[in-house]
């Protein structure tokens, strides 16, 4: 594992004053891993697939916030936020509706963003950005949910130019969709191992981590 400390200070060189969230991403790790990175100091931690999700989050410390990063089926949204504090990866209107319906259940107020797909890549989810405007006089009417902020991709062969622009425009978005709703939208879950200063100067509050802090993955 690298040392979280010469990221935390690289984040906080990006955005003085207030740094984005270290979000140590676990997937396919053993929860080992997880502990290793808990001792030294961080408490965030990101999965992908539930199944994992479940598994490691009763084995660490109670202090923990979980978020699913990961594609969400609707068959596993029970599960889900039985452990995740933070949804980042809501990419449609179904989705939403199933996760009010399931936290109403629950009696929760389930975390969530709203995943955007800014570039327009067929092969990628998320609500388009004419979805999401759509949407957004909407929130409000959620009982059951927080909808937080928004959570954006670039794609893996962008070039840095590209990827700026398309943080860049997440950010625009969300200030829009946060007018739309009268909702103050503060999360922007933006940028991964190979672009989270560039997403830190684009104003991520969320950067989402794995091999930056644990190497390849196994």
């Amino acid at each position: 594992m690298h040392d979280p400390a010469k990221i935390l200070a690289e984040l906080a060189a990006a955005a003085p004053g207030k740094p984005p969230i270290l979000l140590a991403v676990t997937k396919v790790f053993p929860v080992e891993v997880a502990q290793q990175a808990y001792a030294c100091g961080l408490r965030n931690f990101g999965e992908s697939r539930p199944q994992e999700l479940t598994a490691k989050a009763p084995l660490m410390p109670e202090d923990c916030l979980w978020h699913m990063i990961g594609r969400l089926q609707r068959n596993k949204v029970r599960a889900t936020i039985q452990h995740a504090q933070l949804i980042h990866s809501v990419d449609s209107l179904s989705l939403l509706d199933r996760i009010d319906r399931i936290a109403a259940e629950e009696t929760v107020t389930q975390r969530v963003l709203l995943q955007l797909n800014i570039s327009g890549e067929a092969a990628k989810a998320g609500f388009s950005p004419e979805a999401a405007r759509a949407l957004a006089p909407r929130f409000a009417e959620y009982a059951n949910l927080a909808i937080e902020g928004v959570m954006s991709m670039t794609p893996r062969d962008a070039s840095g130019a590209d990827r700026c622009r398309i943080f860049a425009a997440t950010r625009e978005l969300r200030n829009e969709l946060a007018d739309a709703s009268g909702l103050p939208l503060p999360e922007l879950s933006m940028g991964m191992s190979s672009d989270y200063l560039e997403a830190t100067a684009e104003g991520s509050t969320i950067v989402r981590l794995g091999s930056a802090l644990f190497g390849p993955r196994p």
